[in-house]
């Protein structure tokens, strides 16, 4: 039985989903220890409380802000370069908990403090995320802006200093890779053993999630498609037209995923991903400023699962338009499960540097 120690980016679900379904793939064979700050220590702290070979632990992390329900990118920035400049104080205490625990392998789901201290004990490390596509990917397939914006963000990556002896990509999309980048493993996305193992059915009701600081008339327009929608990320309120509002609850999400008959939510990787993996049709909600969700959008678009629009933008006849073509999505999607499943990939790729 080895020791890991795993670290993941606290910001959003998306990461911590990831982490789970790799987490239930090697705990029956090692102990491991989580990093994670904001969404991902609540998350991932509700589903191993009482697991006894899986520790959670907490540490500082990178947090989106907003301003009037729009991301606020500088102060994002701003916030995120205060814990770049701050990891040497940082590190120690995850420097002590190396020297204690002894730790075999370090993964880093896109967290850099972590991966600092494994270097100074010469512990190696796996970058396991969904970022590193900004460097590795050929994405010369995407509008020029976002090409733009992909080769500024690559400095961003440099900067979390992760130094890995391996990297791992999971994304639902699979350009080639660059020159000079050949190692790279390319994975598909990491599914919850509960959406792997279902059988999906096209329900008359469409499935939303999204974030806390969506604009009102955008639920306006969702609640007014004519067609029953179920809405989580924005708490419970009364009916609205023809929404509900859900709280948010794994099991009944997921049922809800599974049984919906298309999607319109945020373009996070890991919900497209399971979305696609269900043959479901996918209409992506980024917001304007949120780069790599609108790649993650248009990425969705070139393989023929659905459209998109960034969330300040959307016209309710684009909804209603995507609606006309779900079955159109529908079949494009038919009999291409393997393609959108990396998990079997990824705990090979992890295990093979335990050997």
């Amino acid at each position: 039985m080895a020791t890991i120690f795993y670290s993941i980016m606290g910001e959003g679900r998306g990461h911590a989903a990831r982490a789970r379904t790799i987490v239930e793939e090697l705990r029956q064979r090692h102990r491991i220890v989580l990093y994670t700050s904001h969404d991902a220590l609540e998350f991932l702290r509700k589903q191993y409380h009482d697991v006894a070979d899986v520790e959670v632990r907490e540490i500082p992390g990178l947090k989106f802000h907003y301003s009037e329900k729009r991301l606020d990118l500088l102060k994002t920035i701003r916030e995120g370069l205060g814990v770049w400049w701050k990891q040497k104080k940082l590190v120690k205490p995850i420097a002590n908990d190396i020297a204690r625990d002894k730790p075999d392998l370090v993964i880093s789901d896109f967290e850099p403090l972590v991966p600092r201290a494994a270097h100074l004990a010469s512990i190696p490390v796996v970058s396991f995320d969904h970022q590193h596509f900004l460097v590795a990917y050929d994405l010369s397939s995407l509008p020029s802006q976002l090409q733009w914006w992909a080769r500024s963000m690559r400095l961003a990556v440099w900067m979390f200093d992760i130094r890995e002896q391996k990297t791992v990509v999971s994304a639902f999309y699979r350009p080639p890779l660059k020159a000079g980048y050949e190692q790279v493993v390319q994975v598909g996305p990491l599914l919850r053993p509960s959406i792997r193992t279902r059988t999906p059915s096209a329900g008359d009701f469409l499935l939303s999630y999204l974030r806390r600081q969506t604009p009102e008339p955008v639920v306006e327009i969702l609640a007014n498609l004519g067609m029953p929608i179920r809405i989580y990320g924005l708490g419970a309120r009364p009916p609205q037209g023809s929404a509900v509002f859900c709280e948010v609850d794994e099991n009944a999400f997921t049922e809800d995923l599974v049984h919906c008959h298309s999607v319109i939510a945020a373009a996070g990787n890991q919900l497209l991903g399971e979305s696609l993996y269900l043959g479901k049709p996918f209409f992506a909600l980024p917001e304007d400023k949120h780069f790599e969700q609108c790649i993650n959008a248009c990425f969705l678009k070139q393989l023929g699962g659905g459209d998109w629009s960034a969330i300040e933008h959307v016209k309710r006849e684009q909804l209603e338009e995507f609606l006309v073509d779900a079955e159109v999505y529908r079949e494009n999607l038919a009999g291409r499960r393997d393609e959108f499943d990396g998990t079997d990939a990824a705990v090979e790729a992890i295990e093979s540097m335990l050997k």
